[in-house]
């Protein structure tokens, strides 16, 4: 059975987890936009993630999760693994996208949504209270609603890019 709060609550928490680095960069500009993987170059000669993965991002993220976790009466802790792992799960896009010599802020559809928003709510399914079928509804509609917002966000000019 669906479980409609555990399916709004996740959602919120990975709005939360991957809004909060596109604040930060809006709030904060180029100050603290210190890039996680320092410009190291990986095997290939790529970047490891690109200059728009930063710690600043990283930071954002878990601080906004975890405070809007205990909002909805989630503990910090959960808040802050959600985070964690929807970067993860960024990260692992990133790094996929610059072994298929995509630049930094490039669009790969499904790649940009599914791995931040699987992540965290594969492995905190039962701390959530979600099934695997509420798993696939809440990654469909982080998906769809992704999409949609961030070219909202584009248009306000929240967002540098429209997706």
């Amino acid at each position: 059975m669906m479980a409609a709060v555990p399916i709004l609550h996740s959602i919120l928490l990975l709005a939360l987890a991957n809004g909060a680095p596109v604040l930060a960069k809006k709030l904060f500009a180029s100050r603290f936009a210190l890039a996680l993987d320092g410009g190291v170059l990986f095997l290939d000669g790529r970047p490891v993630f690109g200059a728009s993965k930063t710690i600043r991002g990283i930071v954002a993220s878990i601080v906004a999760t975890a405070i809007g976790a205990t909002g909805v009466g989630l503990s910090f802790e959960i808040g802050a693994l959600v985070a964690i792992l929807a970067m993860a799960g960024d990260l692992f896009s990133s790094f996929v996208k610059r072994r298929m010599n995509l630049p930094s802020s490039s669009q790969a559809l499904g790649l940009d949504q599914i791995p931040e928003s699987l992540f965290p709510l594969v492995v905190c399914r039962e701390m959530l209270g979600l099934n695997y079928v509420d798993i696939l509804l809440t990654v469909s509609l982080f998906f769809v609603g992704e999409l949609a917002l961030s070219r909202v966000l584009y248009v306000l000019r929240v967002r540098d890019q429209p997706y």
